[in-house]
């Protein structure tokens, strides 16, 4: 296939590149995102997480560089410091221009005007690394006119101009630049933060942008399936994963966001938070909306756990979009074994794959290396699904 891109393959490319610092720092501490609560995280024990994901897409899409019998030459546009020129130095890459100096303690301002730099000064694509809050800033200056492209680092990541990891936004991006890939239009949406703190989920759609897509690379924006039978599938999958938890008295059972594991602990008798991860043990509530720390003190307490988690419909993520407290060092202590994933069949429906990014890639492939992963449908029902690798 010949791509948008084919006709600069002689000449140099010039590539924007945007970090947004504080992306992602709200996971870890239950924030359920960074917006307007930086400090707060901070407070919490937060440290960056942005400047991994970055350094891995780089380091990534520096090795594609190398190897490939066609030498592409790429000048980056960027910022200074940890917002761009630091990262792309400890990859490797030496031709960059820097536009844009923020000042210490960046903001969404910063982002906006740094890729208006970015925009101005005729860059042909925008790479960030962000989340759905950074997606908003780009995109706002971008408009459809300029291509855009996001290395996942945020909390919440709906949007679909993500690469499913930072490592396949590299391939996404090489890709592109060899002409392989043509351009698509996708949604770029959004949780209100302020809402999704108090329990209710509320998305909505920001804009169009255009980026590189590659459909098992490219996130998917997330499906929302809704109806009667949902509700019903629902109570049917709690009967089964309740059953299981019985089964097994002594245990800690951590209760993951989302309405299908919500009736997990509606048919406990709880009243599970929407869109925290909870503490159960013997059919009462012993922890709320808890953040990382919290999670591995009573791991601590109880190190016999169960761990119940559904998917995000069509993007297929169980771990590493939206419940980010569930961090490797959590995750590892509870055991690959013990994750009980549950989803609907409406849901599976538009779920071919189930993706794992903790942040740990030997964790990930964990779950990956057996292939297929068991997923409680309902009531004694279960389906294999495949791992994505």
């Amino acid at each position: 296939m010949t791509g948008p891109g084919s006709e600069h393959l002689d000449g140099p490319r010039r590539l924007g590149f945007v970090v947004n610092p504080i992306a992602g720092m709200g996971g870890r501490v239950g924030l359920k995102g960074t917006d307007d609560v930086v400090e707060r995280a901070i407070e919490l024990g937060a440290e960056p997480t942005a400047h991994v994901k970055a350094g891995e897409m780089l380091r990534r899409l520096h090795r594609l560089l190398t190897a490939t019998s066609h030498p592409i030459d790429v000048e980056w546009l960027t910022c200074s410091g940890t917002m761009g020129a630091d990262h792309l130095s400890s990859a490797g890459f030496v031709d960059r221009s820097i536009l844009y100096e923020p000042g210490e303690a960046t903001s969404a301002d910063d982002t906006k005007q740094a890729v208006g730099r970015l925009v101005g000064a005729g860059t042909e694509l925008v790479v960030f690394c962000g989340g759905d809050g950074t997606a908003r800033d780009v995109c706002s200056v971008t408009g459809r006119t300029t291509p855009v492209l996001g290395v996942p680092a945020g909390v919440k990541m709906y949007s679909g101009v993500f690469g499913v990891t930072p490592a396949r936004t590299a391939q996404i991006l090489f890709d592109y630049l060899v002409g392989n890939l043509e351009l698509a239009e996708v949604e770029v949406l959004d949780v209100d933060e302020e809402r999704y703190r108090r329990g209710e989920w509320a998305v909505r759609l920001y804009a169009m942008a255009r980026t590189p897509f590659e459909p098992n690379f490219t996130q998917t924006a997330k499906a929302l399936i809704t109806g009667v039978s949902e509700r019903q599938a629902s109570d049917q999958i709690a009967d089964d994963v309740i059953e299981r938890i019985e089964a097994e008295p002594e245990k800690l059972v951590l209760l993951g966001p989302g309405s299908t594991v919500e009736a997990v602990g509606r048919g406990l008798g709880i009243d599970k938070t929407l869109l925290g991860v909870d503490a159960v043990l013997g059919r009462r509530r012993i922890g709320v909306d808890l953040n990382e720390q919290q999670l591995l003190g009573l791991l601590d307490a109880h190190p016999g756990c169960l761990l119940v988690l559904s998917p995000i419909g069509a993007q297929g993520f169980v771990l590493g979009r939206g419940n980010q407290q569930l961090s490797s060092h959590v995750v590892r202590r509870i055991g690959p074994a013990n994750v009980i994933v549950i989803a609907t069949p409406a849901k599976l429906k538009r779920t071919p794959v189930l993706r794992f990014d903790t942040g740990d890639a030997t964790l990930d492939a964990a779950f990956a290396n057996t292939g297929y992963l068991e997923v409680v449908t309902g009531y004694h029902l279960s389906r294999l699904v495949k791992v994505a690798a």
